[in-house]
Order: structure tokens, then sequence, then C-alpha cells
């Protein structure tokens, strides 16, 4: 039984990659490290961060929080102590719905 590519995927990503994947420099994202307590990242012995899919999921809200709806840092942090579990669930109903839109202009586009 032979492997997809596609179907291996990593368990931890770069500081690097994951800055590329947001379009943020690096050093945002270890200052978010540091302003909010969800983000607890694995360091090696160099002291080089490593993200999961689910850090990735975390990071991914903060700067929907931040960057998105317009909140400051303080606002986010309290949003996400209060109601984490309501707004990941709102996070991730936006996601799906703009991959929808995404899909659905891609499939107008070629019909036209």
């Amino acid at each position: 039984m032979a492997l997809n590519q596609n179907e291996i995927e990593k368990v931890y990503y770069s500081i690097g990659e994951v800055a590329d994947l947001l379009q943020v420099n690096t050093s945002l994202l270890r200052y978010w490290e540091k302003e909010f307590d969800i983000l607890r990242l694995k360091k090696n012995a160099k002291g080089d961060r490593f993200f999961t899919k689910a850090d990735i999921e975390k990071v991914k809200l903060i700067h929907h929080l931040v960057r998105d709806k317009g909140y400051t840092l303080d606002g986010a942090k309290a949003q996400l102590k209060s109601n984490f579990s309501d707004t990941e669930k709102k996070f991730l109903v936006i996601e799906k719905l703009q991959k929808v839109k995404s899909f659905l202009t891609t499939l107008k586009e070629q019909l036209s």
C-alpha cells in the first residue's frame, strides 16, 4: 500500500512556516506567545519554537481577533479568557464560510 504525499502531514511547524502562512513577522509570533496564555509552544534545546496544528489554529484565532476584528491585545485576551470556546466556534464557522465563498467564486469564474 503506497502512501500519497498529500496524506503525510507534519506534526510540528517552524515559526517561519507559520509566519509565512499568516503573512506576519516571526517577531510578532514571539510577542504573541509572551502575551497570550493559550499559546504554549514546544521548544527544543536551542530554544527553537515548534507549532502543532492546534497551536496554529490558536494563532489564527488571535490573528483574526487582532487584525480582522480590530481588538486591542487586552481586548483579545479578555475575549479569549471569558469566551474561548464560543470565540473559537465562531472563528471556525467564519473560516469554513470563507472557503465556501472562495470555492463558489472560483466555480463562477470557470463557468463564465
